[in-house]
C-alpha cells in the first residue's frame, strides 16, 4: 500500500489514525496487515463516505487541517468511491526482519531459496538475474537504485520491484540510500560459490 511520505511519521508516533483513499476498486481488506513506507499497518476498519459525511475530526486524524484539504488531496477518479480506513502501526516484528537475521541456512533452506530464486529466473523476460543481483548489491552496498539497475542496463522501478522480491525472501535490506544483504543473504551468496572462485 502507498502512502505519502508526509504521513509517515504521523502513523509512526499514532497521531494518523485514518486515511482516506479514492478507489475504483477496493484495495484493503479490514483485519489485515501491509508493509509500506511507514511501516507495517493494520487496517482496523474500512467505510465509503461520502465528501458531505466526511467529519473534520476524522480529517485531522488523517493529518489535514480540515474536509476541504482532504478532499482537495485525493487522487483517483473524481467519480470513483472515497474509502475511510481506520489504521494504526503493526507492533509485532516484521516476519521478514526475523527471517532475514537468521544465517544459519541448513541444505534444505538452501534448497527451498535457489527453486524460489530459480522459479524468479524462470518466468522473468530478462533471464537469470536473482543471483546477478545479490552479488551486485553485495558488492556495492548502500548504492542508490539508479546507479545499481545502470550496472545491469536495467530500468529503476522495475529493478526496485525485483530486489523487493528478494526482500520479502529475507535476503536483502533496504537502506536510506541503496540496498545491503542481509545475514541470511550473505549466508546464502556464500553457500552458491563455485570452487574454484574459492581458490
Amino acid at each position: 500500500m502507498l502512502i505519502e511520505k508526509q504521513r509517515w511519521a504521523g502513523i509512526q508516533d499514532g497521531s494518523v489514525t485514518v486515511l482516506f483513499r479514492r478507489w475504483r476498486k477496493t484495495q484493503a481488506t479490514p483485519g489485515q496487515t501491509y508493509r509500506t513506507g511507514a511501516g507495517r499497518i493494520v487496517v482496523d476498519g474500512m467505510e465509503i463516505v461520502t465528501p458531505r459525511r466526511i467529519r473534520s475530526l476524522d480529517a485531522r486524524a488523517a493529518g489535514y487541517k480540515s474536509v476541504a484539504a482532504v478532499l482537495a488531496d485525493l487522487r483517483g477518479d473524481a467519480d470513483a468511491p472515497i474509502y475511510l480506513l481506520r489504521i494504526h502501526l503493526a507492533e509485532d516484528a516484521d516476519p521478514r526482519e526475523e527471517l532475514a537475521a537468521s544465517d544459519q541456512l541448513t541444505d534444505q533452506d538452501i534448497a527451498i531459496i535457489t527453486g524460489k530464486l530459480g522459479r524468479m529466473d524462470a518466468s522473468s523476460p530478462l533471464g537469470p538475474w536473482t543471483l546477478q543481483t545479490l552479488r551486485l548489491i553485495n558488492q556495492f552496498p548502500a548504492t542508490r537504485a539508479p546507479d545499481l539497475a545502470a550496472r545491469l542496463r536495467r530500468e529503476t522501478d522495475r529493478f526496485k520491484v525485483d530486489v523487493r522480491k528478494l526482500k520479502n525472501l529475507g535476503l536483502t535490506h533496504s537502506l536510506d540510500v541503496g540496498y545491503r544483504l542481509s545475514p541470511r543473504g550473505i549466508a546464502y551468496l556464500q553457500s552458491q560459490r563455485s570452487p574454484s572462485s574459492e581458490r
